[in-house]
């Protein structure tokens, strides 16, 4: 089974736990998913089968939008609710405060990984780390966040939900944490659910629940081709003897494309009967549409 199931992961799931269940649920072994969801979070997590994992290093800058709730005041190890408590303040946040800061944390800005996360360190996880009890440094990092707007907040409460547009590899609890410091609380992230990945959104997905309950015909309907990965990408069509050289892994002369391509970087590549090959990429040192991923075949 090869194409791309949307899926509405639930809370209480790590995003390998919804791997297993659906390896079971589709008889499909090779499975992927385009970025890590944490437990406590929910909402739109593709997940690639068989050979639409190919896709997988092409994703990876795809940005993502979320929905999460926050509370000012409190300080956890994990930077959200399911953390220990390391400290409390009372300090007043208005909401004109709040919304006078947001401009500073759009944009591309720095963001220091937190410990309760997946990246290693000499080869050990930081969350293997931090639960042994120790902090480790970790380098800032360059993450673009591209729209930041409160959706709502509470001031007596101290609590709030804001909507985010941001590049993959954004930690959103770090997001939560270093806007209380910067209004000189503390913060932590409540809730968190994603509402849009690799250019699907809540409306395509299907909840986990719903997936165990159907046959695997019912299934198969819902997995979208791969090509649907790649929609934002411009299209080159190519006569059959082209198809056939790309589709053996030979780059195609430029000038004998029809229209010849009038753009640079990655281009879905199909026959000439609407058929969907693969990736390719312009060269323009060689002059040719080069392969970068096939998807229409076996290796």
């Amino acid at each position: 089974m090869t194409g791309v199931l949307i899926l509405d992961k639930p809370e209480g799931f790590t995003s390998f736990d919804a791997v297993a269940v659906l390896r079971r649920l589709t008889g499909e072994r090779k499975i992927g998913h385009t970025g890590t969801l944490d437990p406590m979070a929910t909402g739109v997590l593709p997940m690639l089968l068989g050979r639409a994992t190919r896709a997988l290093p092409f994703l990876a800058d795809r940005h993502k939008t979320y929905e999460a709730s926050f509370a000012f005041g409190v300080q956890t190890d994990t930077l959200d609710r399911t953390g220990k408590v390391q400290a409390e303040d009372g300090t007043p946040i208005s909401r004109e405060h709040l919304l006078n800061i947001l401009p500073q944390f759009t944009g591309e800005i720095e963001q220091v990984p937190p410990m309760y996360s997946a990246l290693r360190k000499d080869g050990v996880r930081l969350y293997d780390l931090a639960r042994q009890g120790k902090t480790v440094e970790r380098q800032a990092r360059r993450v673009t966040i591209d729209s930041l707007e409160l959706l709502e907040y509470d001031e007596a409460a101290r609590t709030g939900r804001l909507v985010m547009t941001c590049s993959g590899g954004t930690y959103v609890r770090t997001l939560c944490d270093d806007l209380g410091r910067a209004l000189g609380s503390h913060g932590m992230m409540t809730a968190l659910r994603r509402t849009a990945a690799a250019g699907f959104s809540l409306a395509d997905a299907v909840t986990l629940d719903t997936a165990k309950a159907m046959d695997q015909q019912e299934l198969l309907a819902q997995v979208r081709p791969v090509e649907s990965l790649f929609l934002d990408l411009p299209e080159v069509a190519v006569t059959l003897p082209q198809a056939k050289r790309f589709s053996n892994g030979g780059g195609l002369a430029l000038e004998r494309l029809h229209p010849q391509t009038p753009f640079a970087g990655n281009c879905r590549v199909k026959d000439a009967q609407g058929r969907f090959l693969g990736l390719g990429t312009v060269d323009a040192e060689k002059g040719e549409l080069a392969v970068a991923r096939l998807f229409a075949q076996e290796d």
